[in-house]
């Protein structure tokens, strides 16, 4: 077990994400921290900057600007017809979704607005251009497996994982 946190160092933290009007955005289930693989992008860039050399025990807080958050907002709405999704995917405002651009790469989509057959989809992470403000607790540090540095994220107890 590590004292510090560092790269493909594997913690467990609980946390609260407000915004800047002290709205709850977000929070570890109580009693629950999150854990995440540091160093492979797991988690916002700014907060996990922070992250790094912190001991268990230790309580912070963090501002993350929109740029090390989930990033400004850039302009992309698109308006797509409901017929290009799959029919059996009930489609809700606020929904992720993960398209395909012509070379075959992945990136994700935020469905906006549904009207009739027109389903309004944004490139923007729903919190991209807003500051972020993490109050964070570290419960956890640990050296990754091997199976987790090939995959870039921690697994559960015993190894379990969603994929």
């Amino acid at each position: 077990m590590s004292d510090v946190i560092a790269h493909e160092m594997v913690v467990s933290f609980h946390y609260k994400l407000r915004n800047n009007e002290g709205k709850l955005l977000d929070s570890s289930p109580d009693g629950v921290p999150m854990p995440y693989l540091h160093g492979h992008r797991n988690i916002v860039p700014g907060l996990e900057k922070e992250m790094t050399d912190k001991k268990v025990g230790d309580k912070f807080d963090v501002k993350v600007s929109a740029a090390e958050g989930y990033g400004e907002r850039v302009e992309g709405d698109a308006v797509v017809p409901r017929s290009n999704f799959p029919a059996d995917v009930e489609l809700v405002p606020g929904m992720s979704l993960v398209a395909e651009n012509a070379d075959g790469e992945a990136f994700p989509l935020w469905v906006t607005k549904i009207s009739g057959d027109d389903v309004t989809v944004d490139p923007n992470h729903p919190l991209a251009g807003v500051e972020l403000n993490f109050e964070v607790e570290i419960a956890a540090i640990r050296a990754a497996t091997e199976e987790e540095l090939a995959h870039g994220h921690p697994h559960g107890p015993g190894g379990a994982h969603d994929h």
